[in-house]
């Protein structure tokens, strides 16, 4: 299994997630953070930058503002780092792509995926599961690619299908509203939005 080729990876990818389609109901799973929260947010149009959600490094422990304080911290990450979206036609489009790039640390925080190779695979595959964007795809089948045949193996037995069944049973992550969630309790978020953590891999 670790031996299969890249185009191999896709075709897994494909197949599995056109399965889980089938099989789940993707309005039933937008039913808490859909709606108004997803227009207000491209009312708002809130970012995710040093000056706006500063006030994470203050809250209590089991938030999930605290969580992604300690996540970033932990890293030497700012929000600030990210570079700015281009070539879109429209301020709307420009926002939500802006948005999707802003919040993969909430999702890091959220997922608790480390931001190694095979985290940010597994979250790739999350996120071509809620956009269906090509280059999440493309980057999803990517990475397995260039991992060792170790991390491969681990990567497919472990974080693949729970990446997977994960991505199809949460909420539409892009219409949630993070920032409104920072001072509530981190299980009580995950709990809501329908996040099953990633699980730690079996010690051999």
């Amino acid at each position: 299994m670790e031996d299969l080729p890249w185009v191999g990876w896709g075709i897994l990818l494909w197949g599995s997630i056109k399965q889980n389609r089938a099989s789940l109901s993707r309005g039933k799973r937008g039913a808490w953070a859909g709606g108004k929260s997803s227009g207000a947010i491209l009312l708002d149009r809130p970012r995710v930058v040093s000056s706006a959600v500063s006030h994470a490094w203050e809250l209590p422990p089991h938030t999930f503002g605290a969580a992604y304080a300690q996540f970033m911290g932990s890293r030497n990450f700012s929000p600030d780092d990210r570079p700015p979206v281009r070539f879109m036609d429209t301020e709307e489009l420009a926002y939500v792509a802006t948005r999707a790039r802003e919040v993969h640390d909430f999702w890091h925080t959220l997922f608790d995926l480390p931001t190694n190779l095979i985290g940010e695979s597994a979250l790739k595959v999350i996120e071509f599961e809620q956009m269906l964007l090509p280059m999440c795809f493309l980057s999803a089948i990517g990475g397995p690619s260039t991992m060792s045949s170790k991390q491969r193996d681990l990567f497919l037995r472990h974080y693949f299908p729970w990446a997977v069944g994960a991505g199809m049973r949460c909420t539409d992550l892009m219409c949630v509203y993070y920032e409104k969630h920072f001072d509530k309790d981190l299980e009580e978020v995950r709990g809501k939005l329908g996040i099953v953590p990633a699980p730690k891999p079996a010690s051999r």
